[in-house]
């Protein structure tokens, strides 16, 4: 059967171009509501089906799972070489930054069962000079999209993807660099679906996401070649959806990693209050980011999927189905500042409809991040202005923490208002931001203590 991938949502799909295993199960558990039993049992190795293309990018046959997976999380399942498409000839001849590793390991997702995610190394040429042994940190990437041309040990490969069907960007490349520059090795995660051709990608699902982070740092540890152990102190990297990712597994790690030794988390601009972000993105430039929840939800949670199913209309439904192979620029060229009430059959928002729906509530609480008391030292930093993922949630996260006893350096990042719903309040943050988060990490890796400033909360905007 052709997995090739549909191009746009207005081309209509050839024969020879039927819509991929994802997309089929997409349409079925979303726009017909119906079980279909055995499409997704059988794994894609076991059909030997053709190679995955996504919106014309091959995807490696690496990012195939196979039929069996390892026992235990982090369990590295393959590993290759990794070409960077950014480095340079050190004086050593070792390649700067350093050397990369495609990875494929076993994680457990919200369900609680098994799945293989992919992921990147980079063992760092820079020697690490600090205390202790070389640390690791696991970096979530921020918002990347849902086709797995995009992603992020793809775009490590690939910082600029673009041929007429797609555009990818691998933006996340400057703090792996410059945390490779401290001495500190990097595993990236491309966290569940995203890349690995067996599902769709669980767009900012907090245990899929959690977990991914945390048995990436497992299996970086069994990495050939790679100078980090189960000694090395770790540390948790994340802005906007990684933001998310790295203040979800500083909440789990207790219990699902505690081999993993946490010496700190940077969460900036987390999404922790899901009900929020949704109406912070609806109508914005990211609005595609929205398919991509409504889409990764309705994969794993059958609450969410049924009103789903319920509520979205044939233009939805396409919508849905196009935006499962996007990467963060056709979003934006795709949907930008779509309203969702567009893709409902009543005209209300994908917002009014689930506060409308008390399984779809539900179902979003379990999503928050916030309940549980983070490992070790955390740092939250927000854009004041940031109207994506809106900072009143995000400063809300910082104070949820405090009030659990936990160890908060709260930051808020003060700039003027550049624009409403465009990005910009979201996006310069990320990057005026970034030194100051690397530096506090790396502290933190040095074994240096931290100082909580959740005493100043009161008077922080």
């Amino acid at each position: 059967m052709s997995r090739t991938r549909a191009r746009s949502r207005s081309a209509a799909t050839p024969a020879n171009r039927r819509p991929s295993v994802r997309l089929r199960l997409l349409a079925c558990t979303v726009a017909a509501g119906t079980v279909c039993a055995g499409l997704a049992a059988v794994p894609a190795s076991a059909a030997e089906a053709p190679p995955v293309v996504s919106r014309g990018v091959t995807i490696p046959e690496f990012y195939t799972p196979p039929a069996a997976l390892p026992a235990e999380n982090g369990a590295l399942i393959r590993s290759e070489a990794l070409p960077l498409g950014l480095n340079i000839p050190g004086l050593d001849g070792r390649p700067m930054p350093g050397t990369a590793t495609r990875l494929m390991y076993r994680s457990t997702d919200s369900t609680g069962a098994p799945v293989a995610v992919t992921g990147a190394y980079i063992e760092p040429s820079a020697a690490w000079k600090g205390s202790g042994p070389r640390p690791l940190v696991a970096l979530a990437s921020g918002t990347m999209g849902q086709g797995d041309q995009c992603a992020p040990s793809f775009a490590l490969q690939h910082p600029l993807t673009l041929n007429g069907d797609t555009v990818s960007v691998g933006y996340e490349a400057l703090a792996v660099y410059r945390i490779l520059a401290t001495g500190a090795a990097v595993v990236v995660t491309d966290y569940v679906g995203l890349g690995a051709t067996d599902r769709l990608h669980t767009y900012v699902n907090r245990l899929d996401q959690g977990h991914a982070l945390l048995d990436a740092a497992r299996a970086a540890r069994s990495v050939p070649g790679a100078s980090v152990t189960a000694a090395s102190r770790t540390g948790l990297y994340g802005y906007s959806q990684g933001g998310g990712a790295s203040a979800a597994a500083a909440e789990l790690q207790p219990t699902y990693a505690p081999d993993v030794r946490l010496a700190g988390t940077y969460a900036g601009a987390p999404p922790a209050d899901l009900t929020s972000v949704m109406k912070g993105i609806d109508g914005s430039a990211l609005a595609g980011a929205l398919a991509w929840s409504i889409n990764g939800f309705a994969q794993a949670d059958p609450d969410l999927r049924a009103v789903v199913e319920a509520n979205i209309g044939a233009a939805g439904k396409a919508a849905l189905a196009d935006a499962s192979t996007m990467c963060v620029g056709d979003a934006l060229f795709g949907y930008g500042f779509t309203k969702s009430g567009t893709w409902t059959t009543s005209g209300r928002s994908i917002g009014e409809i689930i506060a409308a729906e008390p399984r779809a509530r539900a179902a979003l609480d379990r999503q928050r991040i916030g309940t549980l008391k983070p490992s070790g030292p955390v740092r939250v930093a927000t854009g004041v202005h940031d109207d994506i993922v809106p900072h009143a949630q995000a400063r809300q996260l910082a104070v949820d923490w405090c009030r659990k006893g936990g160890d908060v350096t709260y930051d808020a990042v003060l700039l003027p208002n550049l624009g409403d719903k465009i990005l910009t309040n979201h996006l310069v943050p990320l990057l005026t931001d970034q030194g100051a988060a690397i530096g506090w990490l790396t502290d933190r890796l040095a074994g240096k203590p931290s100082t909580s400033t959740c005493w100043s909360m009161p008077v922080q905007p």
